[in-house]
C-alpha cells in the first residue's frame, strides 16, 4: 500500500506537468501547400502563410511598438518568441504556451461582438497574447528558473502553474488590452454579466468554487474573475503591484503559497481580505442590477440555457436548449410544454434562425487530415420531421438567415485570405446565387433581410467601430444608421419597418429599435427582467415580444405582451454608444492608454520561412505515464508543428524491463511518418512454466493515416498505420544454453476506429459510442512468430441520465504456441490478476458507471473535489496455453468489484481523475498473489 500512494502521489505530480503543455496545438495541421512568409524582430518572430501579409505587418508592427511601452508593468526581460497566423480555421482563439515557447492566432473572427469585442481580430489577439509572452520572460525567475534548468521550458511552465493563477494569466491580459485600446473586454457588460447574475440572485460561492467550476452550478470562468483583480489590485496600489507580486510568486519566496503571501507583503492586507474587496468593488459598481421584491423562482441548480427564441406564432416558440446533462437540443414550446425537434449537430455557437417550418443553422466539421483546416457548412432542418441536411460543404458560413419567401438564405463568408463577404444562397440546395459586393471592407454579422433586395447587417469597420446597416443587395450600397462607436451591437431582428437589437450602453446592454422609414430610434427599457441581467437576441410576434437575459441558472427567455413595451425616442444627439471604465482610473493614467491608435504600419521587411528551419527543437524533459509504461522523455517539436522527436528511457511495470530510446514523428505530410530506435534490457516472457529474460535492440519505421469522418452529431476518428520493425534479441546468461540469440524483423499493423455521439458536461461517458482496435504483428524474417490482438468497447446508456453502461471485448492470439519469443502485452486481462502473455486470450468486460455526489469542496486551495463517481465491474479472461511438457493449458480469471473515482482539480487549475478499485477473484490467481481480495489506487486514462 505504501508504494501504491507512492505511485499515485509521483502521478499526479507528473499529470500536472503535463497539463501545462497540453495546449491548443495540433500536430502536422496544415496542408503542405502552405508557404510561410516571416517578419522577423528582437521582440517576436510574425510567420504567417503567403499572402497575408498585411495581417502578418500588423501584429508586428503592434507587437514591436507596443512591447517597450508596457513592459514597465511586468518586467523588462525579453525572449524572442515565435507567433503563428493560422487563418485556415474557423475557430476564433489564441494561445501562448511554453515547451515549446510559440503562440498560434487562429484568424476568423467569431460573429457575437459583444463576447470579446469588435477590434479588428489580428490587433486584438496581438495586444492580449503577448502580454502573455511578457508574463512568461518574466516569470523566468528563483524555483520556477531552477525547474527551468532542470526540466526545459515545460518545467518553468509547472513553475509557473503552480506558483500563478491562471486568473492572473488572463486578468492581466485583459486589463492590457484594454488598457491599450478604446474598448477591450474590461469595457463590456457582457464581460461581467456572469458574476452580476450571481450577485443579483445573492450567490456567494466560495473562492474555490469559482476558481474550479461545478459540474451542477453555473459559474464564471477565471477571465472576469482575473479582470476585476488585476484591474482593482493596479488601480489600488499602484502600476508596479503587480509586477512584484508576480516576480515573488514565480521566484517562491516565502515557500508555500507564495502568489498569498506576495499579496500581502505588497499590499498590507491579506489574500482574503484583498480579493473581497477587489470583487466588493465591482459589486458596486453594479449596485443597481435588481431581483425584483421577490427572489428568481428558480431551482437550486443550473437549469438551461435557452438561447435565440423564434416566434412560430403567439403562443409558440422556438429556442435552442443547452443542459449539463442532455446534449443542445432544438425545442417548440406551445404555452407551458416543451417538445424536442432534434438534437443539434456539433456547432461553435447557438445561434440559428426560423422560417416556415424550416431552421438554418451553422454546423462545425472538421477536416479529413489537416487539423488547423476546419468549415463551418449549413445545415437546414425541417421541425415537422426532426430531419436534417447539409447544403454546403467545406465552406466558412456564419449567421445565415431565410429571406421573407424562405427560398433564399443570406449568409457570412468568412474566408481564410481574411475577406468578409455576404452571400446569397439557394435555401433548396446551398447553390451560390450572388455576392453582395463590400466596397467599404466591413466585416458583417447577422444580416437579414428587409424585403428582397435590401439587407440590414451590425457591421464593424477595419478600426473595430460598429454601426448597424443598411444594405443594397445589388450595388452593395451602404447607409449607416448609427453613428460608428466602438459600442458592440447584435442581433438585429426585423419586423415590419422596424429593427431590433441589442447594445451596449455604459454599463448595460440594452434593446432599442429604429424606424426604418424615419430613421427614427428608441430605447426599449422594459422593467420586466428582474433575476437577468442584460438584454439579447429580440424576437417579434404579431402581439409577443420575447428576448433573452443572463441568469445565475442560465440564459432565460423573457417574454411580455408587444403593447405594454415602453418606447423611449433617442436623439440622434444622444445616441448610446459610450462604454464604462467602471471607475478603474488607472486604465488612463499612463503612456500606454490606447496606444492601439497610435501603432505606425511601417512596411516591416519580410522574408521566407524555410519549414526546415529548427526541426529538432528539444525543450522539456518531460516525464510520463500510460501505465503500464513510465517514461522520461527529451521532447522536441519545431514551430511549424510538423516534427516531433523524442530522446527516452522508459520502465515497463508489467515485465519490468528497461528502455532507452529515440523517436521522431514528421506530420507534414498526408500520410505521418515515423521512425526511431530502442534498446531494452531485461525483456521478460513466459515460457513453459517459468520466466526468461533477455536484451532487445529494436529499429522501426513506418507511416499512419489519421483521419477524421466527423461531422453532425457524431465524433468519428480513424487511424491506419503500418511499421516494419528489426528486433535483434540477446538471451540473458542463465538462459543462453537453452535458447539461441535471434535478429528479426516483423510487420505491425493496425487499424484503431472510434465513434460517439456528442457528450454533455455532466455526462461521464457518450450516451452511444464505439471505439475498436485491431493490431496484428507478424515476423517476417528470423523466427516464426505473430500475435493479433482485436479490443472494442461499446458505449449505451445507463438506466438514468448521466449512467453509462460500458461492454468490452478482446481476443488476443498467437501465431505460434512453441515461440520463445514474445510481443508485448496489450491485452486487458481481467482486474486484480496478475497478467501473463499467454497463447491465447479471449475476454469480456462489462461496467456500469454512475454518479454518486457532486461535492464541490476543496482543501486548502489544493485540491478541489468536483465529483464523485462509481463503476461496478465485471470481468471473463479465458486463457489457453501449453506446459512444458506439451500438454494443454486452460484457465478462467474472473473478477468483480467497484471502482470509485474523484474527478478533482489541483491548485484550483488542474483536473485530475484518480480512484480506488476493489477487486474480488473469483479464480485463483496462478501468477501472482495469494488470497482473493485486492484493492488498489488507480489513475484513470479518458478514451473520449
Amino acid at each position: 500500500m505504501i508504494t501504491s500512494v507512492k505511485h499515485v502521489l509521483l502521478t499526479l505530480l507528473f499529470l500536472t506537468a503535463i497539463a501545462t503543455l497540453t495546449k491548443a496545438q495540433q500536430f502536422g495541421g496544415n496542408p503542405p501547400s502552405i508557404k510561410w512568409d516571416q517578419i522577423n524582430m528582437p521582440a517576436a518572430k510574425v510567420i504567417f502563410p503567403l499572402g497575408m501579409d498585411s495581417a502578418g505587418r500588423r501584429v508586428a508592427n503592434i507587437v514591436s511598438q507596443m512591447n517597450g511601452v508596457i513592459q514597465p508593468t511586468i518586467g523588462f526581460k525579453q525572449r524572442q518568441v515565435s507567433i503563428l497566423l493560422q487563418n485556415q480555421t474557423t475557430v476564433a482563439n489564441a494561445y501562448v504556451g511554453l515547451a515549446p515557447f510559440r503562440s498560434e492566432f487562429y484568424l476568423t473572427p467569431e460573429q457575437n461582438s459583444f463576447d470579446i469585442g469588435s477590434l479588428p481580430w489580428p490587433e486584438q489577439l496581438a495586444i492580449h497574447e503577448f502580454r502573455h509572452v511578457q508574463q512568461y520572460n518574466n516569470f523566468n525567475v528563483g524555483i520556477s528558473h531552477a525547474l527551468r534548468v532542470l526540466f526545459g521550458e515545460g518545467g518553468q511552465a509547472l513553475g509557473n502553474e503552480l506558483s500563478i493563477p491562471n486568473w492572473f494569466f488572463e486578468g492581466d491580459a485583459v486589463f492590457n488590452e484594454t488598457h491599450v485600446s478604446q474598448q477591450g473586454r474590461g469595457r463590456l457588460p457582457w464581460f461581467f454579466n456572469g458574476f452580476r447574475a450571481l450577485w443579483a440572485d445573492g450567490r456567494d460561492y466560495r473562492y474555490m468554487k469559482i476558481r474550479n467550476g461545478s459540474y451542477v452550478d453555473y459559474t464564471p470562468d477565471w477571465y472576469p474573475l482575473g479582470y476585476m483583480l488585476v484591474s482593482y489590485g493596479r488601480n489600488k496600489y499602484g502600476d508596479d503591484f503587480w509586477k512584484n507580486v508576480t516576480h515573488d510568486a514565480a521566484a517562491y519566496k516565502g515557500g508555500f503559497y507564495p502568489f498569498e503571501r506576495a499579496i500581502k507583503k505588497y499590499s498590507g492586507v491579506s489574500f482574503e481580505q484583498f480579493r473581497n474587496d477587489g470583487l466588493n468593488y465591482f459589486k458596486d459598481q453594479f449596485a443597481d442590477d435588481k431581483i425584483g421584491d421577490v427572489r428568481f423562482e428558480i431551482p437550486r441548480h443550473f437549469v438551461a440555457d435557452n438561447e435565440y427564441p423564434a416566434y412560430i406564432n403567439d403562443s409558440t416558440l422556438i429556442y435552442m436548449k443547452s443542459t449539463y446533462n442532455h446534449n443542445p437540443a432544438f425545442i417548440i414550446k406551445t404555452g407551458d410544454k416543451e417538445r424536442k425537434i432534434s438534437t443539434r449537430s456539433y456547432s461553435l455557437d447557438n445561434y440559428f434562425d426560423y422560417h416556415n417550418g424550416k431552421i438554418v443553422y451553422a454546423s462545425y466539421r472538421p477536416d479529413l487530415r489537416w487539423t488547423y483546416r476546419d468549415y463551418s457548412e449549413l445545415i437546414v432542418l425541417d421541425i415537422e420531421t426532426g430531419k436534417e441536411h447539409r447544403i454546403t460543404t467545406k465552406a466558412k458560413y456564419f449567421a445565415p438567415s431565410f429571406s421573407p419567401d424562405g427560398k433564399t438564405i443570406v449568409t457570412v463568408e468568412e474566408s481564410p485570405s481574411g475577406k468578409c463577404t455576404i452571400h446569397l444562397l439557394d435555401a433548396a440546395n446551398g447553390k451560390l446565387k450572388s455576392v453582395v459586393p463590400n466596397k467599404e471592407k466591413l466585416f458583417f454579422t447577422y444580416p437579414k433581410f428587409y424585403g428582397n433586395n435590401t439587407l440590414i447587417s451590425a457591421v464593424r469597420t477595419v478600426k473595430g467601430k460598429m454601426s448597424l446597416a443598411k444594405i443594397n443587395i445589388e450595388t452593395g450600397d451602404v447607409k449607416y444608421l448609427l453613428h460608428f462607436s466602438y459600442q458592440p451591437i447584435a442581433f438585429p431582428v426585423i419586423k415590419g419597418d422596424y429593427v431590433y437589437y441589442s447594445a451596449a450602453a455604459g454599463k448595460n446592454d440594452e434593446l432599442y429599435s429604429i424606424n426604418l422609414t424615419d430613421g427614427k430610434m428608441y430605447w426599449l427599457p422594459n422593467p420586466n427582467n428582474s433575476g437577468a441581467i442584460g438584454y439579447y437576441e429580440p424576437a417579434i410576434a404579431n402581439k409577443k415580444f420575447a428576448w433573452v437575459g443572463f441568469t445565475a441558472f442560465g440564459y432565460k427567455i423573457k417574454e411580455v405582451n408587444s403593447k405594454s413595451l415602453e418606447w423611449l425616442e433617442i436623439q440622434e444627439t444622444n445616441e448610446p454608444g459610450r462604454l464604462s471604465d467602471m471607475g478603474i482610473s488607472a486604465l488612463t493614467r499612463d503612456s500606454s492608454t490606447n496606444l492601439l491608435a497610435k501603432v505606425q504600419d511601417k512596411q516591416l521587411p519580410i522574408t521566407k520561412y524555410n519549414k526546415a528551419y529548427h526541426l529538432f527543437n528539444f525543450h522539456s524533459l518531460i516525464p510520463s505515464i500510460n501505465d503500464p509504461n513510465y517514461t522520461l522523455s527529451l521532447s522536441g517539436e519545431n514551430v511549424l508543428n510538423t516534427f516531433q522527436s523524442d530522446l527516452s528511457f522508459t520502465y515497463n511495470r508489467d515485465e519490468g524491463y528497461k528502455q532507452f530510446g529515440f523517436d521522431a514523428t514528421y506530420g507534414a505530410l498526408f500520410p505521418v511518418f515515423y521512425g526511431g530506435v530502442d534498446y531494452t534490457l531485461d525483456r521478460r516472457s513466459y515460457y513453459r512454466g517459468g520466466n526468461i529474460y533477455w536484451n532487445e535492440t529494436n529499429v522501426h519505421g513506418g507511416l499512419q493515416l489519421p483521419l477524421n469522418f466527423s461531422e453532425g452529431r457524431h465524433f468519428t476518428y480513424l487511424t491506419i498505420g503500418s511499421d516494419i520493425n528489426y528486433s535483434d534479441s540477446h538471451f540473458q546468461s542463465a538462459y543462453r544454453d537453452m535458447f539461441a540469440d535471434q535478429a528479426y524483423t516483423y510487420l505491425n499493423s493496425y487499424i484503431s476506429f472510434s465513434n460517439s455521439n456528442q457528450q454533455a458536461r455532466q455526462n461521464i461517458y457518450p450516451t452511444l459510442g464505439q471505439t475498436l482496435t485491431l493490431n496484428y504483428k507478424n515476423a517476417t524474417s528470423g523466427l516464426t512468430s505473430s500475435q493479433f490482438l482485436a479490443d472494442g468497447s461499446f458505449y449505451f446508456p445507463g438506466l438514468f441520465t448521466n449512467h453509462s453502461l460500458v461492454i468490452t471485448a478482446a481476443h488476443q492470439q498467437k501465431g505460434n504456441a512453441n515461440s520463445v519469443l514474445d510481443f508485448s502485452n496489450d491485452f486487458p486481462f481481467s482486474r486484480g490478476y496478475t497478467a501473463e502473455n499467454l497463447y491465447r486470450l479471449n475476454g469480456i468486460d462489462a461496467n456500469y458507471h454512475l454518479p454518486v455526489a457532486y461535492p464541490d469542496a476543496g482543501i486548502a486551495n489544493t485540491i478541489y473535489f468536483m465529483r464523485i463517481r462509481a463503476n461496478a465491474f465485471y470481468d471473463y479472461t479465458h486463457a489457453n496455453d501449453f506446459y512444458t511438457d506439451g500438454n494443454k493449458f486452460k484457465a478462467d480469471f474472473k473478477s468483480t468489484g467497484l471502482e470509485v473515482f474523484f474527478d478533482t482539480k489541483w491548485f484550483n487549475q488542474d483536473s485530475i481523475t484518480f480512484g480506488f478499485r476493489y477487486s474480488r477473484l473469483l479464480d485463483p490467481d496462478l501468477f501472482g498473489g495469494n488470497g482473493r481480495n485486492r484493492f488498489e489506487i488507480i489513475v484513470p486514462v479518458s478514451i473520449f
